[in-house]
């Protein structure tokens, strides 16, 4: 007698173990990946929809202050038409008059704070807790190390969440500002990560144009939804000539529909029809990527994470670039590994 299965769930990870991307890298040769990355980029750029349209930053400084040997500042810009977003920016106080630094934009991960602990806030306890469990204030420790660090949030996160508005609830309990946010934005034609990676843009064009960041050496990094974003801010934005995605590296397959691990801000309509997440790193190739896996990552299991990372060593090494791609494997949880990402960024950075 057949077996039949009423589990929508198991149907959608058996299809996804039998998928075989349109465009997944196969070749071998500097030639095969030229050809792959000119003919898959456009393919994967238009999963993304319609970016917002750029508007004037408008600026304005909320608050500056010296604490930890960095000078900080919060500004506040518009990103689009009717959003803005606040803007932290950590600035070591050693740069001398006329010097300009590398700058690296820190995106954060999901979580109660957003960009807050990143940069450095601990001011609460729980601030203070998800900088110590996670290793997260990477925006504060790299502006220790030198360079200049700023950050913004996503939408949904930080103080940009829409919380305690109606219908927020449903009988299951709460909704998720990643999934709505990505409904309401597929409905104009965009996704959440176009709307976030031109956010990302509107910190950068600022940020750049300071006299303490040099323009020609900006880096991005980040943890979780913050590699997600890092990737695509990478892939968006060749301003950036070096990235370190933490801890998402894994397999759609896997991570996504096996074990639900994913949400609006981090996918794009037919996506995975065309890509899988190893095809969408290597398209950064050959510019330089440091990979940071934990061996004991309950969000991105080891095993499948080191298999996404073989494969985008595949597209390095074919790309003839098999020494920009590193790879930080630390013995620790979901958080920062930070064993390479000073002599990463200060290497490929020129700092």
């Amino acid at each position: 007698m057949t077996v039949r299965n009423l589990s929508p769930q198991t149907m959608f990870f058996k299809t996804a173990l039998e998928h075989r991307p349109t465009h997944r890298f196969q070749g071998r040769t500097r030639e095969d990946f030229r050809k792959w990355k000119a003919a898959t980029w456009p393919l994967v750029r238009a999963c993304l929809g319609d970016f917002p349209a750029r508007v004037p930053l408008n600026p304005q400084l909320l608050v500056e202050w010296e604490a930890d040997g960095l000078r900080k500042q919060r500004w506040i810009i518009d990103v689009q038409k009717h959003l803005s977003a606040t803007l932290l920016v950590n600035i070591p106080s050693d740069i001398r008059r006329g010097e300009r630094r590398p700058a690296i934009l820190c995106w954060h991960g999901h979580g109660a704070f957003g960009k807050a602990p990143v940069m450095g806030d601990k001011s609460s306890p729980d601030k203070m807790q998800s900088a110590v469990q996670h290793n997260y204030d990477y925006g504060f420790q790299m502006a220790q190390k030198g360079f200049v660090t700023f950050a913004i949030d996503w939408i949904g996160a930080g103080e940009r969440n829409d919380s305690y508005k109606p219908n927020y609830l449903n009988v299951n309990g709460s909704r998720d500002w990643c999934n709505i946010y990505y409904l309401h934005a597929t409905m104009l034609g965009m996704t959440s990560l176009s709307i976030n990676v031109t956010h990302g843009m509107a910190a950068t064009d600022f940020v750049a144009r300071q006299p303490y960041a040099d323009p020609e050496r900006m880096g991005v990094m980040g943890l979780s939804g913050g590699g997600t974003m890092t990737l695509w801010s990478m892939l968006c934005d060749e301003r950036f000539k070096a990235a370190e995605i933490i801890c998402y590296s894994d397999l759609w397959a896997y991570f996504g529909m096996r074990d639900c691990n994913y949400c609006g801000m981090q996918v794009a309509p037919g996506l995975f029809k065309r890509v899988d997440l190893p095809d969408l790193q290597g398209l950064i190739a050959p510019r330089p990527l440091l990979v940071a896996i934990g061996v004991y990552d309950t969000c991105f299991l080891v095993d499948t994470a080191m298999m996404c990372y073989r494969q985008v060593e595949r597209i390095y090494r074919a790309a003839g670039v098999p020494e920009r791609l590193e790879l930080d494997l630390f013995q620790g949880e979901h958080g920062w590994g930070g064993n390479r990402s000073e002599s990463f960024f200060k290497k490929h950075l020129r700092f």
